[in-house]
């Protein structure tokens, strides 16, 4: 913010005690727009600002930004993608070991004070395991890869198949959770990933099968995903992302079988601040009549 302060005049509207009021009084001056890609940008927010020529998402998600607006109004959208990739691989493959491993688990029987009383039940190995892998984009390839340490065998599913990787591809999501122990969800989110994970997919799974959510929470139809749950037609879920954060459905809070983390994959001290390097270098690269290096459109 001290940076942008220093080279813009920044308006905070989601400090604004009145946010209309502040976008029609800064409507014929404001060209640049920040966001956290959680947020985005509407047409609503674009339409209220006609002078807008570049909307800059911290972060590497863009199903929050109205696309079709950003072309139609004729605004370059640009995000921050590579600089997130190897930090959110690592928490993807931390929450699958920490999932089949029952770790988190593990610290509350202890915190708790049930180790005297009784031992935890057994974990599940991960070394030589199938994972599947859905949306094979940098993340995902990086979660792979990881996984390949631990000599599992890697399968994934997306658009199509991808000649330049050694993993196996499978042409549904539901074909590949039949074929996997666990299932890591890594794909963009938007309407063509939407409720993805359905009751089929979580059958498919199976009851030894675990899932983890790094991508975004609309790939997973939720309720489908708490019957699952409860049912025993999956094992267990870790999850980082939820539809309406801060805030967890009350069922999860009461399953010992679900990890819940704050939508925190990306957020080492390191990434976070590439990615604010890198949303001022979108900002900067445009305004100096550069193709700014994270364009989306």
């Amino acid at each position: 913010m001290a940076d942008l302060d220093a080279a813009y005049r920044v308006h905070r509207l989601w400090q604004a005690a009145d946010r209309d009021a502040l976008l029609a009084a800064v409507a014929d001056s404001v060209t640049g727009v920040v966001t956290r890609s959680v947020i985005g940008a509407d047409a609503a927010l674009m339409t209220a600002l006609p002078k807008l020529e570049v909307v800059a998402v911290f972060g590497v998600g863009t199903d929050a930004v109205d696309l079709a607006a950003a072309r139609r109004q004729g605004v370059r959208v640009a995000n921050t993608p590579g600089v997130l990739t190897e930090d959110t691989a690592d928490y993807g493959m931390a929450l699958l070991l920490a999932l089949a491993r029952r770790i988190v688990e593990g610290d509350r029987h202890v915190r708790q004070g049930r180790w005297p009383r009784g031992l935890l039940p057994n974990s599940t190995r991960v070394n030589g395991k199938k994972l599947g892998v859905v949306g094979l984009g940098r993340i995902g390839a990086g979660v792979a890869r990881r996984a390949e340490a631990f000599a599992m065998q890697v399968f994934y599913t997306g658009p199509k198949a991808k000649s330049d990787v050694p993993w196996t591809y499978v042409d549904t999501t539901q074909a590949l959770a039949r074929e996997v122990d666990f299932l890591v969800l890594t794909c963009p989110g938007g309407p063509a990933t939407a409720g993805l994970v359905d009751e089929r997919v979580l059958e498919a799974l199976g009851p030894h099968g675990m899932l983890v959510n790094i991508a975004r929470a609309s790939v997973v139809d939720e309720q489908a995903l708490v019957s699952a749950l409860k049912k025993g037609k999956i094992k267990a879920a870790a999850l980082d992302v939820f539809p309406d954060e801060p805030n967890v459905s009350s069922d999860f809070l009461a399953m010992e079988n679900v990890i819940l983390e704050p939508h925190i994959a990306s957020t080492t001290v390191e990434t976070r601040m590439a990615i604010c390097d890198m949303v001022l270098e979108n900002l900067a690269a445009h305004y100096a009549g550069r193709v700014p290096p994270g364009i989306v459109g």
